[in-house]
C-alpha cells in the first residue's frame, strides 16, 4: 500500500511592507498599533489615534526611501516566490506541502494566511519566520499574532531561529562572494556586517539578538575563511533613545577616518532585498561613502529565491517536521512593550 504524503502547510512570516506609496501611512499605522510591540499607559483608549498622528508624520518622512526603489517595498514579491520555490522544495521530498504568506504589517496579513491555510485542509502546520535570527520585536510578535488568530487543535511545529543551519550560512557566503568578486583584489575591501538595530532597552531585558548577530558573523566569516577585515554595525534606528552601536553611519565616518577606500556591505539579518537594503544600503549609504571619499561600495545581494537559500529553507522545515513532537510556541515568547517614552523614540517624535 502506497503511504499517502503528509499534508503540511507551512507559513512564512514576515514584517512586510507597503508595496505602493499610498500605503506607507496605513502600514506605519498598522505598526504604531500593534500591541506587542508597543504600549503606554491608557492604551487602549488612546493607541488608536496616537499611532494615527505617528503614522501620518513618519509616512512623509519615509517616502522617498520608497520613492528610490521603485514606489514601493519588494518584499511581498519575494516572499510569494520564496513560498512557491518551497513548496516545490518540500513535494520533491515527499511532503504534500502547501505554503503560505504571513505578512505583520501589510497585506497579506497574518489572518489571510490562516484562511488558505484551513481552506487547504492541512494535517499539520510548520511556522518559519523568516528572521534568521529571534528578537521579541520580529519572531515574537509574528508568532504571538499567530496565537492569537489560530486557535485551532492542528499540530504546529515551530522555526524560531536558523542562523546556524550550514546551508543559510553557504547561501550568504555565496551572496558574499559575488559581491566581493566585482572588487579588482577581492580580499582588499572592508566587509561590512550591517544588522537592524533594536532599542537597547529590548537587549536588557534579555533579548538573544545581539548576541545570535555576532554569532552570525563568527561563523559567517569562518565559513567563508576571507582574509578581509571586517566589522559588524546596525542600521535604521529612530529617534533618541539608545539602541544597538555603532551604527552604519557612524561606520562610515570611521572607515573614512581610517582611510579604508573599498568596502562590501553584508546585510547579515534579512533574507530579501527591500528598503532597508535597497534604500538605506545600496542608495543612502552608498552615496554617504562617495562623499566621504570611498572609491568602491558594493553590497551582497539579498538571499531572495535563489537555490541554495531554498534548499535551506527545505532542511529547516524538514528538520521541524521530523519532531518526534511538534515544537508548541512558548507562551513566553511575547513581543517587547515600549514605555511611553521610548514609543515616542521609535516614532522618531521625541
Amino acid at each position: 500500500m502506497t503511504r499517502t504524503a503528509r499534508r503540511v502547510g507551512i507559513v512564512l512570516f514576515q514584517l512586510g511592507g507597503p508595496d505602493t506609496l499610498e500605503a506607507i501611512e496605513p502600514f506605519l499605522y498598522n505598526l504604531f498599533c500593534d500591541p506587542d510591540i508597543i504600549d503606554f499607559p491608557f492604551a487602549r483608549i488612546g493607541r488608536k489615534p496616537l499611532a494615527k498622528l505617528i503614522s501620518t508624520t513618519r509616512a512623509r518622512k519615509v517616502q522617498h526611501h520608497y520613492a528610490t526603489i521603485g514606489g514601493g517595498s519588494p518584499i511581498r514579491r519575494h516572499t510569494e516566490r520564496q513560498a512557491r520555490a518551497l513548496e516545490t522544495e518540500l513535494r520533491n521530498q515527499g511532503f504534500d506541502a502547501h505554503c503560505f504568506v504571513a505578512m505583520r504589517y501589510w497585506h497579506p496579513f497574518t489572518r489571510e494566511a490562516i484562511e488558505q491555510l484551513r481552506v487547504a485542509q492541512c494535517e499539520e502546520v510548520a511556522l518559519l519566520p523568516l528572521y534568521p535570527q529571534y528578537s521579541s520585536t520580529t519572531t515574537g510578535s509574528s508568532l504571538n499574532e499567530w496565537r492569537r488568530l489560530f486557535p485551532d487543535d492542528v499540530p504546529i511545529h515551530c522555526v524560531e531561529t536558523f542562523y546556524r543551519n550550514t546551508m543559510y550560512l553557504d547561501a550568504v557566503v555565496e551572496k558574499v562572494n559575488e559581491a566581493l568578486s566585482r572588487f579588482p583584489e577581492p580580499e582588499r575591501p572592508e566587509i561590512v556586517f550591517s544588522a537592524h538595530s533594536i532599542p537597547m532597552s529590548v537587549i536588557d531585558k534579555g533579548d538573544p539578538y545581539q548576541l545570535q548577530i555576532e554569532e552570525t558573523v563568527r561563523l559567517l566569516t569562518e565559513r567563508g575563511g576571507w582574509r578581509n577585515p571586517h566589522r559588524l554595525c546596525y542600521q535604521s534606528k529612530v529617534g533618541a533613545s539608545r539602541w544597538l552601536q555603532p551604527s552604519l553611519h557612524q561606520t562610515l565616518r570611521q572607515l573614512s577616518a581610517e582611510q579604508v577606500r573599498e568596502m562590501c556591505v553584508v546585510p547579515v539579518a534579512f533574507v530579501s532585498d527591500h528598503v532597508e537594503t535597497l534604500g538605506e544600503i545600496n542608495h543612502e549609504a552608498r552615496e554617504e561613502a562617495r562623499r566621504l571619499g570611498i572609491t568602491r561600495f558594493e553590497m551582497s545581494a539579498g538571499l531572495n529565491d535563489s537555490a541554495k537559500f531554498i534548499q535551506a529553507l527545505g532542511q529547516i522545515v524538514h528538520q521541524a517536521l521530523g519532531a518526534a513532537v511538534p515544537t508548541l510556541i512558548p507562551m513566553g515568547s511575547t513581543g517587547r512593550t515600549l514605555a511611553a517614552p521610548e514609543y515616542a523614540a521609535a516614532a522618531g517624535l521625541d
